[in-house]
């Protein structure tokens, strides 16, 4: 019989591409596990029993339709940088772009709703967590070989002040936030006061959100049952500031006692659409409960001191005159460009803007568009000699007329410029015909 050997294969990752240096053998971290699932099988890898002598052949590879997923698995991360990483913390740390770029999805969001975790307190904090993360996210050698050692001496994640905290935080920002996103009064004829029993639901994702963060993990359902337990105390503290405090507080306890563990396999590594979809969708999610904060209990102040809500001034802006007229216009526009193409409107919407303030340097000096350039410089010389500033007498007068002088150089500057300009094409043009023929 040949003597039993045993080599940690990294399910994750290619074939060979071991944990400590690429093919241990009887590694500090395959000691004190021989069994496949034991403590050591974390991050992907699992351990492989070998009796017999000669090299351990690797997991088997699946065939049929699971081939592509097992090459999938079994890709190598994309290394990732330590001096991108800081860059990004630097420029955009405060939105989780750096934690974007580490795969590290739900964190960035976090960041990006509470910009940099309570105004910059959690970015700040992580200034010198950068390259932990980024061997994190390479499956660095080292990095695994004392990941696993961890796991060995703890069965379960020790307790962490720091993610505790995180927890309890943004449990209640998300509670909070969904509460103030329930309309106070009746709306559209419907009382919708009943949604605050959905404020655990919030509560529980916000501290389950966090709980899933790096290589600790936990199912949800938990949260939310202490999350509604806890939301309970609001018949007997009627203060939302503390009530809202203890269904925070008691979901966190629940995860933090009895969910968390570790994640002992990465997770599935999602390409760039799935990612875009996750976190798109719960961009969505949050945008919209902002805007019905805004929308339903949101108020702005009239000229008389007293407040509107929102939704109501809302409702009469869109049945306001401006609006109405806005609405002509636009649907005259769409008529207009199905009549006589859309190139043509866009060339009289783009005149009508008078970009070059041509038109309106027409009407400041009284010309026609057919004037010359005599007309517009004897125009231009009567105006100036009449709104002189030197003629003024009154002094409350003579900024009003040294605006209005001002007004009137920019006017025959600029159609002297387009005059310039369009003789000068012209005598161009005439000139390369001339050459033609």
């Amino acid at each position: 019989m040949g003597l039993k050997k045993t080599v940690l294969h990294n399910n994750n990752n290619n074939e060979g591409n071991d944990i400590a240096n690429g093919k241990i053998r009887g590694s500090p971290a395959s000691a004190s596990g021989k069994l496949r699932g034991s403590p050591a099988a974390a991050s992907g890898y699992e351990m492989i029993e070998d009796s017999g002598p000669g090299s351990v052949p690797p997991p088997a590879k699946p065939n049929g339709d699971t081939k592509l997923e097992y090459v999938e698995q079994n890709m190598l991360p994309e290394k990732k940088s330590v001096v991108v990483a800081y860059l990004l913390w630097l420029v955009g740390g405060i939105f989780g772009l750096h934690h974007l770029y580490l795969r590290r999805d739900r964190q960035a969001f976090l960041w990006w709703c509470s910009l940099g975790g309570y105004l910059g307190v959690g970015w700040l904090s992580e200034i010198f967590l950068i390259p932990e993360y980024v061997r994190d996210a390479n499956e660095d050698p080292q990095f695994l070989k004392v990941f696993i050692a961890k796991m060995q001496a703890y069965p379960r994640p020790p307790y962490s002040s720091k993610r505790f905290m995180g927890q309890i935080m943004f449990g209640y920002l998300f509670g909070q936030l969904f509460s103030s996103a329930i309309p106070q009064s009746i709306t559209g004829g419907v009382d919708l006061s009943w949604l605050h029993w959905f404020i655990p639901l919030f509560v529980s994702l916000g501290v389950w959100t966090v709980g899933n963060i790096g290589r600790e993990c936990g199912i949800w359902w938990p949260c939310f049952v202490g999350a509604f337990v806890g939301y309970l105390a609001r018949f007997y503290i009627y203060d939302e500031t503390y009530s809202l405090l203890v269904t925070s507080l008691l979901s966190a306890l629940v995860f933090d006692s009895f969910v968390k563990q570790w994640r002992r396999t990465p997770e599935r590594r999602r390409s760039k659409g799935e990612r875009t979809l996750y976190l798109g969708t719960a961009v969505c999610i949050y945008v919209a409960i902002w805007s019905s904060v805004v929308l339903f209990n949101g108020s702005i102040t009239d000229d008389d001191g007293g407040e509107v809500p929102i939704y109501e001034a809302l409702q009469n802006f869109l049945a306001s005159a401006w609006w109405t007229d806005l609405k002509q216009a636009l649907y005259d526009t769409y008529t207009y460009g199905q009549h006589h193409g859309w190139y043509e409107t866009w060339r009289e919407v783009f005149e009508s803007m008078d970009v070059d303030g041509e038109r309106t340097a027409y009407k400041v000096l009284g010309v026609s568009a057919t004037a010359s350039q005599a007309d517009i410089t004897a125009a231009y010389r009567k105006l100036s000699k009449e709104n002189h500033p030197d003629k003024v007498k009154d002094e409350s007068q003579r900024e009003a007329a040294h605006k209005r002088f001002i007004e009137i150089q920019q006017a025959y500057n600029v159609l002297s410029k387009i005059k310039s300009n369009r003789r000068r094409k012209n005598n161009k043009y005439n000139g390369d015909d001339a050459i033609k023929l």
